[in-house]
């Protein structure tokens, strides 16, 4: 039996189909899913992002993260330290940070897989197209609550999911590699249940703030 990756609910149903996939989504956290029969191994997802060519340098690709980083800097000074979870194999937003003076290290489970980083705290991280990738949903957000500083925001960048009828033609669940689709219900699920603010900050970018202590 088919559970939520992000809530581990039964309460599944088909949402979408098409010639390569099946979608479900969760009646209880609204979270659109492809079954695990459906994925790709882990050596043709490495395959597949390979083939990108993010650069740091690239004019477009920097405007592209700005949608998530310039708001987000807004809320920084240089005593923050952050992590871009998810960086890829040319990782941009931490450079982008040290040309304004801010610290922030790299992870990504193929390109930069040092594990030691997941153990540490910080005052940022960002998640740019990353959270579409993972299968377990709710590891990842557990994982990520864990590394958060009370006060911390973790910023989100992903297209988030409309309705039914906008799904079905939809180029963003082209992407093999895709498997997890959020909508801002979906989102707002994982703030109550995780005790973090929600803010729409653009069509395909959130942030959630951790909440202080006391």
């Amino acid at each position: 039996m088919s559970l939520c990756p992000l809530c581990h609910s039964e309460h599944l149903s088909l949402f979408h189909r098409d010639k390569h996939r099946e979608y479900l989504i969760c009646g209880q956290c609204q979270l659109v899913s492809v079954p695990e029969q459906y994925r790709l191994s882990a050596e043709d997802e490495k395959a597949f992002y390979d083939h990108h060519e993010n650069d740091s340098e690239d004019a477009g690709y920097r405007r592209f993260l700005g949608r998530t980083w310039l708001p987000l800097l807004e809320r920084l000074t240089p005593a923050h330290k952050g992590l871009d979870f998810g960086c890829g194999p040319g990782p941009t937003i931490s450079v982008m940070a040290d040309e304004v003076g801010i610290v922030m290290d790299n992870y990504d489970l193929y390109y930069f897989p040092h594990e030691a980083l997941l153990e540490k705290q910080y005052d940022f991280i960002t998640m740019t197209e990353v959270i579409e990738h993972v299968a377990d949903a709710q590891g990842l957000l557990a994982r990520l609550d864990a590394m958060m500083k009370p006060g911390s925001c973790l910023a989100v960048m992903t297209k988030r999911v409309l309705s039914q009828a906008a799904f079905a033609h939809w180029h963003y669940k082209q992407d093999l590699t895709h498997i997890c689709f959020y909508s801002q219900a979906t989102f707002e699920w994982v703030a109550k249940q995780l005790n973090w603010q929600l803010e729409v900050i653009d069509k395909d970018v959130v942030f959630f703030t951790k909440a202080q202590i006391g």
